[in-house]
């Protein structure tokens, strides 16, 4: 049986809690990666982080329930998550942003 390409989506993800100072950005870098998953992930002035996943559905489903939790000395509050349009803009790579 041929393997049957999954369709690319696109999920924001905007993490609440102790999400910085804890190594948040570089986990979530390295699980994306380690996952296969394309994006970005960045700090935000009000203490939260923001990642946007891009790859086959269950992938990015399963890279959001790990922000759920995070790394070991996150304290994860809520994770609110919306569709993205792809529109012409695909990541090649997963990328810490400043």
């Amino acid at each position: 049986m041929a393997n049957i390409k999954q369709p690319i989506v696109c999920k924001k993800a905007e993490i609440f809690g102790k999400v910085q100072g804890v190594w948040y950005r570089g986990s979530t870098e390295k699980m994306a990666k380690k996952l296969g998953v394309t994006g970005w992930v960045r700090n935000r002035v009000d203490g939260s982080v923001e990642a946007l996943f891009q790859g086959d559905g269950q992938t990015v489903e399963k890279m959001i329930s790990w922000c759920h939790d995070g790394p070991p000395s996150a304290i994860v509050e809520r994770v609110d998550v919306t569709d993205e349009l792809i529109d012409d803009k695909q990541y090649l790579q997963f990328e810490v942003r400043y």
